[in-house]
């Protein structure tokens, strides 16, 4: 192996512990328990992560494995943008990594000098990624919520981003005054016939980037979790076909649009057009991997935030 190999095989270990250190949290002992390394060189690296300029708020280093596993993805799937962070195994939380990676890139839209339309869904995770958001002055920009912020009770939808996004954004902010499914495709109609929602649903498919999560079906599923849909529908879909939905859009495993009814009751802005739009999926973990397949394989979204080991299963799949 060349000294330039070795150099940089340090550089990505150092990259890693600094990352499980600062990101994830982890202690030193943690750090070596999970790099199979001792507690010294654990320090040593995390050290070195410093020294080197690897660490500022969030990992500035591309990890080598990250990077290799994100151009297979681009290759396996036709996908314009992928993003594969490091994986945590001993994470308390299953946001943390994609948040941040989340969060680095919204950004980096948001700095643009020309006006772009920033068009988000909704989600745990999305919801973690705002929230690592700092404040920025954006007022020639435009954010739509593809997604209702109204619970089935009439109460706010607790993991509806826009109103959190809007504390750090100074920027126009365009939220989506319905359910996410309405109780029948007649009041759907009714609804977006309103002037509010009809100039949102006609944002939303102006989109210059979308950020979206990628939702598992299943009783404890959000959708089901937070009322929208009964355990026995649920079900009811899943038997028929359903692998996953994006912002309450249900699809089969192909990733095409469920043909069903329950999807003439979305009332959500539809994911704007690919061929237009970076369309990037935020989501991980082995609960997810068969609506993520899906949302690949259907091209529902042409870019992809995640981790290693979801990568690795998307690839082997």
């Amino acid at each position: 192996m060349s000294r330039k190999s070795d150099s940089q095989g340090r550089l990505d270990d150092a990259a890693r512990a600094g990352w499980l250190y600062y990101v994830a949290g982890r202690t030193q002992d943690e750090i070596a328990s999970a790099m199979g390394i001792s507690r010294q060189s654990a320090q040593r690296l995390v050290s070195l992560a410093v020294a080197e300029r690897l660490i500022k708020v969030r990992l500035d280093h591309p990890i080598s494995a990250c990077l290799e596993l994100a151009v297979q993805l681009e290759e396996k799937y036709g996908l314009k943008q992928v993003e594969v962070v490091p994986t945590d195994p001993g994470a308390v939380s299953s946001t943390v990594g994609i948040a941040q990676a989340a969060a680095a890139e919204i950004e980096r839209w948001l700095k643009k000098t020309d006006p772009i339309i920033l068009a988000i869904g909704t989600g745990r995770t999305l919801k973690a990624a705002v929230d690592q958001l700092a404040p920025m002055e954006c007022p020639q920009h435009r954010i739509v919520s593809l997604t209702g912020n109204i619970g089935p009770d009439g109460s706010a939808a607790y993991y509806n981003v826009i109103f959190s996004m809007a504390d750090a954004i100074k920027a126009r902010h365009f939220p989506m005054p319905l359910p996410v499914l309405c109780s029948s495709a007649e009041e759907r109609q009714a609804l977006h016939a309103q002037s509010v929602v009809h100039s949102t649903l006609q944002l939303g498919a102006q989109a210059n980037v979308t950020f979206v999560g990628i939702g598992e079906l299943g009783v404890d599923a959000p959708l089901c979790v937070d009322g929208f849909l009964a355990p026995d529908e649920m079900t009811r879909l899943m038997q028929l076909g359903a692998a996953g939905e994006i912002c309450g859009w249900m699809f089969d495993r192909d990733g095409g649009l469920f043909d069903n009814p329950i999807n003439e009751r979305v009332a959500s802005v539809p994911i704007p057009p690919r061929d237009t739009s970076i369309v990037l999926g935020v989501a991980l973990g082995s609960r997810k991997e068969t609506a993520i397949r899906a949302a690949l394989r259907g091209q529902m979204i042409n870019g992809l935030i995640t981790d290693e080991l979801t990568a690795e299963h998307l690839l082997a799949g």
